[in-house]
């Protein structure tokens, strides 16, 4: 996770200070790209402890086309139970009632969210597509993943950040990704959003049959909120460990990836220092 710190690191040395709509302000760089080789390990990141249970969840719960927060909530912990927040709670309990969703202590409404966008996009199952791409299709150009829909942002509780995804099989049948990412907030969502998609990009290689390369991340307003600077500075005098390897259970469809949970998915010898707290900006 090299690539990361050095991130960070160019952030804090060269961003500008803006203000933005959480009105915590931020230090932004616009345009940064980093690569991940999947080949050598799971990138998660070591010098703070990833949140690796609620970004299996999160993704599991996009993949299967949820727009509810309770839903994400009861695949993270097995319950609905309004004591069991999630990443989407804030979302849900401001944006999302200020849209007019329902909102109570069995289903939060995001409206036409990730989710929605991945499995039907105007009709359109775009990961069903995806695969049916990669499979018989494999040297196309046109493998994407998109959740910029413009006629639907008005009604999503929280436009995409990682708007775009294109994947690209090389001719030794690896399979790599690159995420186009609007907004990128680096102290905090960026080692979820690399995570999410490179287990993404497992998951896709392991249905199709291909072997896993290289995950490229592009952001385009690559931020540290100011509240995160004294966090961040701390993170950076860590000692960076060895990647972890990933452990997925068997599946070669969609449905029985939809069939597997949270627990199945695990990283082996991930070592790392403890967390470090960052407040999530809404």
């Amino acid at each position: 996770m090299k690539q990361y710190h050095q991130a960070l690191e160019h952030v804090l040395e060269n961003g500008e200070i803006k203000s933005d709509r959480t009105g915590v302000g931020t230090k932004s760089v616009f345009g940064y790209q980093m690569r991940f080789d999947l080949r050598q390990g799971f990138p998660a990141v070591t010098t703070k402890k990833l949140a690796w249970r609620p970004m299996v969840a999160e993704l599991l719960w996009f993949l299967e086309g949820s727009t509810d927060e309770r839903r994400l909530a009861e695949i993270q912990h097995g319950t609905r139970d309004p004591a069991k927040t999630t990443i989407w709670t804030a979302n849900a309990d401001s944006q999302g009632v200020a849209l007019g969703y329902r909102n109570d202590d069995q289903v939060k409404e995001l409206g036409p969210i990730y989710g929605k966008q991945w499995r039907d996009s105007h009709g359109v199952d775009q990961i069903s597509n995806l695969i049916m791409s990669l499979r018989h299709d494999p040297t196309s150009r046109r493998h994407l993943l998109n959740a910029w829909n413009v006629s639907e942002i008005a009604d999503m509780a929280l436009p995409p950040c990682h708007l775009m995804a294109q994947f690209y099989v090389n001719n030794d049948n690896e399979l790599s990704c690159q995420l186009y990412q609007r907004s990128g907030d680096l102290g905090l969502g960026i080692p979820f959003n690399i995570a999410s998609y490179s287990l993404l990009t497992h998951m896709l290689a392991q249905i199709t049959g291909l072997k896993v390369g290289d995950f490229v991340h592009t952001i385009g307003d690559a931020h540290i909120y100011l509240n995160h600077i004294d966090a961040v500075s701390e993170q950076l005098t860590r000692e960076i460990y060895d990647s972890p390897l990933l452990e997925m259970p068997a599946f070669t469809t969609l449905d029985e990836l939809l069939a597997t949970s949270v627990g199945d998915y695990k990283l082996i010898g991930y070592k790392h220092h403890p967390t470090i707290h960052m407040t999530m900006a809404v």
